[in-house]
């Protein structure tokens, strides 16, 4: 974790409260916000013993998991993390950001704003204040991703702190999630019914969310595992595993031994999440 409050990363705050990069994108209307953190990023140019003291740490994004978004429909994303300050907190501040270096408008990829403000409950503690805090992002896909796919990925959670004396302290790298494109994916076995011993072609194909177009795309080259199911049972097992064709497509055979279910399974990527196609029944006769 990089904990910041000198001057020379003062940039980074600017930059993300701005978010007017190429690629970036803003989770909620909320002008106040970056405002605020524009403010907040020129307050801290102060004398070196003035610099806030707030530090962040526990910081979790979505509960742990990855952010799947499809090509419509917002997704509320929680974040929670803790602050300490010798002198009590003011004021805090969330942003989701992707790029290697928060000082550099050349080396960040995108930004996401939170709702509003977090919310924390203060209690008193041993030589300063701790609070728990929350905050939720509300991502509409279409919106703060219409620009590019290449943001898929890698994000960080950048926060930031007034204390009770308008000194600001902020961290850029307080957690991480991976903000991943949807998957979708389907499954056909036929012939139905089918002789024991013949030959059963399952096709299907693999395809993710395009959020520069709203529409879903094959997903070329990715290995997904063709399973089966027996009546009766509850359990899969993998039969093989086929590679997508160049434009997502999936086909490929087995023999028929007993009745039973049939279905594709992909297990996801950096970039995109995973799917499993719903079985498809084989009445074997």
């Amino acid at each position: 974790m990089r904990i910041r409050t000198a001057a020379t990363v003062l940039s980074g705050a600017v930059v993300l409260s701005a978010l007017v990069l190429p690629g970036a994108a803003q989770a909620a209307e909320h002008p106040g916000a970056a405002t605020d953190l524009r403010a907040f990023a020129s307050r801290s140019v102060q004398p070196k013993d003035a610099l806030g003291g707030t530090t962040f740490k526990n910081g979790v994004v979505n509960k742990g998991k990855d952010i799947v978004l499809g090509v419509t429909g917002k997704k509320a994303v929680p974040v929670t993390f803790t602050a300490f300050d010798e002198e009590g907190v003011a004021i805090t501040q969330a942003f989701l950001w992707q790029g290697t270096d928060s000082s550099s408008t050349d080396t960040i990829t995108g930004g996401l704003e939170s709702d509003d403000y977090p919310t924390c409950t203060e209690t008193p503690v041993q030589n300063g204040y701790s609070y728990s805090c929350k905050t939720v992002f509300t991502i509409d896909p279409a919106v703060a991703f219409k620009d590019g796919n290449g943001t898929a990925g890698t994000w960080k959670l950048f926060l930031g702190a007034y204390d009770l004396y308008a000194n600001a302290s902020y961290d850029d790298d307080v957690a991480r999630t991976k903000i991943k494109r949807a998957a979708k994916l389907t499954a056909n076995a036929s012939p139905e019914p089918v002789k024991k011993g013949k030959t059963i072609t399952v096709t299907g194909k693999l395809s993710r969310a395009n959020w520069t177009t709203g529409k879903y795309a094959g997903y070329a080259t990715q290995p997904v595992k063709l399973q089966f199911r027996k009546k009766g049972s509850s359990t899969y097992t993998t039969l093989k595993t086929v590679k997508t064709s160049s434009t997502g497509t999936l086909s490929t055979t087995t023999k028929a031994g007993s009745d039973g279910y049939y279905r594709f399974v992909f297990a996801g990527t950096t970039t995109t999440g995973s799917a499993t196609a719903p079985g498809d029944f084989v009445d074997v006769r």
